[in-house]
């Protein structure tokens, strides 16, 4: 787990990496079950194999939740962070395969001080990267980091 990351903490030019997941066709059922989003590229083999894959894929937008995710298990900003503003430059790079293991590449990319009091305005470039190194997807992910919480006052 990583340490708490509050803004004070986030430094620009920082890299985290998480642990490795392995991807089944179970996750993108599930992916599909929950969203409805049942294309045939993700859903029917022979499709897939037809449109130039080895078989069935994962969704682009799975592959960008696994960013969220595989960060949420890091445990570094469980507490800090309240709020997402947006994703900018989210590219979808290569596809993601059932039995891929990948990992989050996590750059810290910049901060400022928020309007409001306690808070900061930061920015984390996310990549969902395969063991082999090729990036599924990467983005820019804007959020809301709150300051580190003032110490209670011993005694």
């Amino acid at each position: 787990m990583t340490e708490q990351i509050w803004f004070e903490d986030f430094i620009p030019g920082t890299v985290l990496e998480s642990a490795p997941r392995t991807i089944t066709l179970s996750d993108i059922d599930r992916y599909a079950d929950l969203t409805g989003e049942r294309h045939p590229v993700h859903m029917d083999d022979d499709f897939a194999r037809a449109a130039g894959f080895r078989g069935r894929i994962a969704h682009g937008l799975f592959a960008l939740a696994l960013v969220e995710g595989l960060k949420a298990e890091m445990g570094g900003f469980d507490r800090s962070v309240i709020a997402s503003l947006g994703w900018d430059k989210v590219r979808f790079t290569a596809p993601l395969e059932p039995g891929d293991v990948v990992h989050l590449k996590l750059e810290l990319v910049e901060k400022r001080p928020s309007s409001r009091p306690g808070r900061g305005v930061a920015t984390e470039r996310g990549s969902l990267v395969k063991s082999d190194g090729t990036v599924v997807v990467s983005g820019d992910h804007v959020i809301i980091l709150l300051n580190r919480p003032a110490q209670p006052p011993a005694g």
